[in-house]
Formats: C-alpha cells, structure tokens, sequence
C-alpha cells in the first residue's frame, strides 16, 4: 500500500510540475519538440505495421504484393 502511495504522490508531482514548465515559453518549445517526435515516431510504427500486416495478408492469399520479393 506505501508504494502504491509513494507511487500516485509521484505521479502527481510529475503533473505539476509538467503544468508548470508548460507555462514558460523554453517548456512550451520542448513539449513541442517532443510532441512532434513522438507524432514522428507513431506515424513511422503505423506505417509499418500496415505494410507488414499487407505482406502477410499476401502471403496468405498466395499473391504477390506488386511483384516485390524478398
């Protein structure tokens, strides 16, 4: 139960604090770096999934997926 606490306390600290930097014009400036890196991130892991889930999906069927082999 003591870390479940010491653990929420944390975690609230951590809100605060990321609201608080958030204020300034240098913590806006990274969130927003880092925003655009994660968007970066996401777009690059749904894009591949979706091309392998298409590989896959080919193999399955027997057809090949624009004449691509590997």
């Amino acid at each position: 139960m003591k870390k479940v606490l010491w653990f929420s306390a944390g975690i609230a600290v951590g809100f605060v604090l990321a609201h608080q930097l958030n204020q300034t014009a240098q913590g806006k400036k990274a969130f927003g770096s880092i925003e655009a890196k994660v968007k970066d991130f996401s777009d690059a892991f749904v894009e591949g999934y979706h091309e392998r889930e298409s590989e896959l999906r080919s193999a399955l069927s027997g057809s090949t997926n624009s004449g691509a082999t590997k």
